[in-house]
């Protein structure tokens, strides 16, 4: 397993050694022991969550905060998306930063997403599965977002605008700096 920090603190890609042969693949995607050894962070996930998208879906920048904020490794078991998280913590050296990443069925690779993190993903395939491991439950009253066209950030989402299909929920999310206020 190759580990590599991004340019986000505590945020990490993660690649598997993957054993191909002619009967297909094998990898293990996440072993707790071997995470702590290249990141030095303790993770105890909870729950696992998928979701099936057509190209244009732009799910995000969600997060819940306070006692069911939740770190997250992501990953694509069919088709490839746009992986993008924003650090929201506001007293970290990369607040309003933000990274983004293909994930594929393709590539393999994963995105450890820590805590204090919104977090979205734009489909870039026909149709594309994603999955991820939390390690918090879900809890509607903890739920919060920024709007993904948020100027601050600046996020190129790699896809012509007009393709978008996007939640009214999500569309009715705020701004970085008003979600602050």
């Amino acid at each position: 397993m190759k580990v590599e920090e991004t340019n986000l603190k505590d945020c990490y890609v993660i690649e598997p050694k993957v054993y191909e042969d002619k009967r297909g693949y094998f990898y293990e995607s996440f072993n707790k022991i071997t995470f702590f050894e290249h990141t030095g962070l303790k993770i105890d996930f909870v729950q696992d969550n998928e979701s099936c998208s057509s190209k244009g879906v732009l799910r995000g920048l969600h997060y819940q905060v306070g006692d069911y904020a939740q770190a997250k490794l992501v990953r694509v078991l069919q088709g490839s998306v746009l992986d993008v998280v924003v650090d929201i913590r506001e007293d970290s050296e990369t607040f309003g930063q933000h990274f983004s990443i293909e994930l594929s069925s393709d590539n393999k690779k994963q995105l450890f997403i820590p805590r204090g993190f919104a977090h979205g993903f734009i489909v870039l395939s026909d149709l594309a599965t994603f999955f991820y491991k939390c390690d918090n439950y879900y809890n509607k009253e903890s739920e919060g977002g920024v709007i993904y066209n948020d100027k601050s950030l600046q996020i190129d989402w790699k896809l012509d605008e007009i393709k978008y299909i996007i939640s009214d929920k999500d569309l009715q999310l705020p701004t970085l700096e008003k979600r602050l206020k």
